[in-house]
């Protein structure tokens, strides 16, 4: 996101459609060079969060606990900055997107705030359950 450029957008509202409860201290997920990307209606994601914070094109992101997948409900742009909230819980910020799995999806890379990311079974997330992307200030 880029305040000087960007104008108001819509939030990215989504549903959860399966739960994951592993973690990994050695996924070597790279980020892309992108700090925006638009997600259509229907398309499913997958929802990864991480303590990592760099941002550059191309950082390594090892520890990383998955929270799930998640079904666009209408077609938006997420932005790097942007806070997910899943339910009433605000999980973290956008950090960024990994592609190793394109085209069937993207990794989207959530910097939990605070404190070590948790899988989604050790939130209590659930399938169905609603989730929003919503306009925030680019991680420092």
């Amino acid at each position: 996101m880029n305040p000087d450029e960007d104008g108001a957008k819509r939030e990215v509202h989504g549903t959860l459609v399966k739960v994951l409860t592993h973690r990994r201290t050695d996924r070597g997920m790279r980020l892309e060079p992108f700090a925006s990307r638009c997600v259509r209606a229907g398309e499913v994601h997958e929802l990864v969060a991480t303590d990592h914070a760099e941002t550059a094109a191309g950082a390594r992101i090892d520890r990383v606990a998955f929270l799930g997948f998640a079904e666009i409900g209408a077609a938006g742009v997420l932005d790097r900055g942007d806070v997910l909230w899943i339910g009433h819980r605000r999980i973290g910020v956008l950090l960024g997107f990994d592609g190793c799995h394109l085209p069937n999806h993207y990794n989207v890379l959530v910097r939990a705030v605070p404190g070590p990311p948790l899988a989604g079974g050790e939130l209590g997330l659930a399938p169905e359950e609603r989730l929003v992307f919503r306009r925030g200030a680019p991680p420092a």
